[in-house]
């Protein structure tokens, strides 16, 4: 099973690149393909092992996994833009 690193990924796009040495280059790795509960993301740097699956752009992960460490927080969300203050339900009845 290859082993190797998150080169990026764009989590409002849902797909980055992984580094493998095994493999030879950069490997296309979609949301999709963690294995993972909650949100899935990668982080760049982190470790991580996958299979390799040839499609019809190239190879591509699969079956994305955590090498040791969680693969991220699964409390984490892309920034929206706004966040609603504490207490606006607090003023909206007054």
């Amino acid at each position: 099973m290859p082993q190797g690193t998150v080169k990026w990924f764009n989590n409002a796009k849902g797909y980055g690149f992984l580094l493998s040495e095994e493999s030879g280059g950069d490997i296309f790795a979609h949301y999709s393909a963690i294995e993972m509960e909650g949100y899935k993301t990668l982080k760049a740097g982190q470790s991580v092992i996958f299979d390799l699956i040839q499609g019809n752009k190239g190879v591509h992960a699969a079956n994305i996994r955590s090498n040791g460490a969680a693969i991220a927080d699964n409390d984490e969300r892309p920034p929206c833009g706004y966040e609603a203050p504490v207490n606006a339900v607090e003023n909206f009845n007054h």
